[in-house]
């Protein structure tokens, strides 16, 4: 039997211990523990009972079958009906800054699997696997998973679902026997089933239980799950699907899974939280990001559509500019053919009848107001109506002999083909380069039917394509900076963002759904990538109403813009637009820097948000009402993560305009602010005002001693 030894990584206030020797088992992941690591060991032994196999089984980085693991092995192939149940033996540890990477190998079926593992300062675990064909003939992989396990008091999940214009809504059910799965089959990584979840003990919540968060960062097919086994024993999994004969790795070929990242806290989902996003900040998000306030937006679609005039746009840049907007964004119906979503996807010409003149004044006109300039592209669709399609239609990502069903009107060009790819990218490359494009919203509007390239399933390699476009026009030009949109929250992972430095979260600017879809988001993402945008008061999505304060609120906290034509709004909106847009921008290095904290309420009906700044010396209060409060009184608003040693004055910032006129008085330290210590906001807090349904107020606390 191979001598075990004991690998140890630590992060802040996590630790992962790996015991080694035939295969790598992780002995303990979370807090970290001191004392006697032999005796630590020897504490964790199983027993084995009667009635099953006569040795104990580990749960391994990759479980097998030949092991005698009964539940979802971490791969799945054959070599034409063999080496389908290989057993892999650790042949090289290499210690790395963070973590270790370990090579296992089953000589008899020719395969290495290289697993890298790692644990940074920030508490985020990520892992994944390489399979390396070593010998001849064609191995076919099935299934390839990234594996982590669980303790058994991990025994309830929060999971994700939603739809278009209903993204990141979040689901709680225990996790007692069998276990749950979610499978994206609609090639990208979908507004249905988000690549993420959270594990943790009994009745966790936003402040307390021990939580295990997963991301899985894959912009395409995707499968989750978490099993309970018959034993007790939970293990959660994360893998790209993979189509029916689509990875085939012939001798000295590899196929690497996309990154799992894993995130423990004991200090409940906020706690987890902060962990994701002082990640991102610092390890996925581009490095230029941090050092450039995100600017403030106005994208065109809701407020002109297809319906372009230069002059009229123009018009639209200038009276943005007066509101305080830093980027102006002209959105679909600018190239050829596009005066619907039935035509001209595809065609990536200036359309010369509405830009007589070019495009050229109008990205003048716009920079002279000293706002940046963005333009829209969707570059992996295609209509059929359209000139490429007419002059090249085996560049669909398509199964000949089949009629698949559009998906708004449109299909998908396969970035497999090379000439397709290269033109995508001259085109990009060409608006790019001759004008001062500052930044591209990049959508993806159609869910992929039947991805096929040269007959074969192709879906995987469509996704890699994506981001191997994204990275070549990055390469071109690393300036610009690049939204990731899919008719809005259909692509949002760390794989993404990587490439990116924004997200359009839903195509719904109903500032009432945008409260859970915020909410929902923030889980995983810090607010500064998350787009939000005031809206028309008449929601174009929902057809709801909603005052200036209470969208302008909702948007606050995110990546700020405006989502309408300032022309056609009244002088009163347009103060609203301006008022929030300064407000976003006094606070913007508090709101894109600080600790986010999502705020438990003594009722259902608030949502509280609130941002700390690092160094504890101030803090924002976002009190939302969603629906009529329970009773008449409403409780007490707790404020967590200040200095539980310094007094802080709190004020109100902004509220609802009938805020005084719904109630014979609201109470007094919204008027006349008070000073209260940390520890007291946090452990008392203050007397909830009464609020009408679907507003908001804003509360600032300020550090004075």
């Amino acid at each position: 039997m191979t001598v075990k030894s004991l690998i140890e990584l630590v992060g802040t206030h996590t630790q992962l211990m790996v015991e080694m020797g035939d295969f790598a088992e992780i002995l303990h992941w979370g807090l970290p523990v001191k004392g006697n690591r032999d005796n630590s060991r020897l504490a964790l032994q199983r027993p084995v009972p009667y009635g099953r196999l006569d040795n104990d089984v580990a749960m391994t980085l990759s479980p097998e079958l030949g092991r005698g693991v009964f539940s979802s092995p971490g791969l799945e192939g054959h070599r034409n009906g063999q080496d389908w149940a290989p057993v892999f033996v650790i042949t090289q540890i290499t210690p790395q800054e963070e973590g270790t990477v370990i090579v296992s190998e089953d000589t008899k079926a020719g395969l290495r699997l290289t697993t890298e593992l790692f644990l940074d300062a920030f508490d985020v675990v990520k892992t994944r696997h390489t399979l390396t064909n070593l010998k001849a003939g064609a191995y076919q992989v099935n299934r390839l998973a990234n594996t982590l396990p669980l303790p058994a008091r991990a025994n309830e999940l929060m999971t994700f679902y939603g739809r278009w214009v209903k993204e990141f809504q979040t689901e709680r059910q225990a996790l007692p026997q069998g276990g749950y799965q979610q499978e994206n089959r609609r090639g990208r990584t979908s507004h249905e089933h988000y690549p993420a979840l959270v594990a943790g003990t009994a009745h966790f919540n936003e402040m307390q239980g021990d939580v295990w968060g997963f991301h899985f960062a894959w912009s395409g097919n995707h499968r989750l799950r978490v099993d309970v086994k018959a034993d007790g024993r939970r293990v959660m999994q994360a893998e790209v699907i993979y189509l029916p004969g689509e990875v085939s790795l012939q001798q000295g070929e590899s196929l690497t899974t996309p990154w799992l990242y894993a995130s423990y806290s004991h200090q409940g989902l906020n706690g987890m939280s902060h962990q994701f996003h002082s990640h991102v900040r610092r390890s996925i998000l581009p490095r230029e990001f941090a050092q450039k306030p995100r600017p403030i937006h106005l994208n065109t679609w809701e407020g002109i559509y297809f319906d372009h005039d230069p002059d009229y746009i123009m018009a639209m840049a200038t009276q943005a500019a007066d509101m305080g907007v830093e980027r102006f964004i002209i959105d679909d119906g600018w190239f050829k053919g596009r005066n619907g979503d039935k035509a001209g996807l595809g065609d990536w010409f200036l359309d010369r009848e509405k830009y007589p003149q070019g495009l050229a004044p109008v990205v003048a006109h716009v920079n002279a107001l000293g706002m940046e300039f963005g333009l829209w592209f969707e570059p992996e669709m295609i209509n059929k109506d359209s000139d490429l399609f007419r002059t090249h239609p085996d560049w669909l990502l398509a199964v000949d002999g089949y009629d698949q069903p559009t998906g708004r009107n449109q299909y998908v060009i396969d970035l497999q083909n090379n000439a397709a790819f290269n033109f995508l990218f001259e085109r990009l490359d060409h608006f790019l380069s001759q004008y001062n494009i500052a930044y591209i919203k990049w959508d993806m509007n159609r869910e992929v039917v039947q991805p096929g390239h040269l007959g074969q399933a192709a879906a995987h390699q469509q996704t890699q394509r994506y981001y191997q476009l994204v990275d070549k026009v990055r390469a071109k030009h690393p300036k610009v900076e690049i939204e990731s949109c899919a008719a809005g929250g259909g692509r949002i992972d760390f794989e993404v963002l990587k490439r990116t430095h924004r997200f359009w979260a839903s195509d719904n600017n109903d500032a009432l759904e945008r409260q859970t879809i915020q909410r929902g988001m923030s889980y995983f993402f810090p607010p500064e990538v998350m787009g939000s945008h005031i809206g028309a008061s008449h929601c174009h999505s929902t057809r709801r109403r909603h005052s200036i304060a209470f969208r302008g609120l909702t948007a606050l906290c995110g990546h700020m813009g405006i989502e309408l034509d300032p022309v056609k709004e009244s002088a009163e909106e347009k103060q609203g637009f301006e008022h929030y847009i300064k407000l976003h921008k006094m606070l913007r290095p508090l709101l894109h820097g600080g600790r986010t904290w999502r705020v438990p309420t003594d009722d259902q009906a608030h949502q509280v948000h609130a941002v700390v700044a690092n160094d504890l010396s101030e803090a924002v209060v976002l009190v939302a009402q969603l629906a009529m409060p329970t009773h008449a009184l409403s409780g007490h608003l707790r404020i967590p993560g200040l200095d539980p040693q310094a007094t802080y004055r709190i004020t109100v910032l902004d509220k609802p305009s009938n805020y005084d006129d719904i109630v014979n008085y609201q109470p007094p330290w919204t008027e006349s602010g008070c000073e209260l210590t940390g520890d007291w906001c946090e452990s008392v807090g203050l007397t909830m005002p009464i609020l009408d349904a679907e507003t908001a107020m804003l509360i600032k606390c300020e550090k004075i001693d």
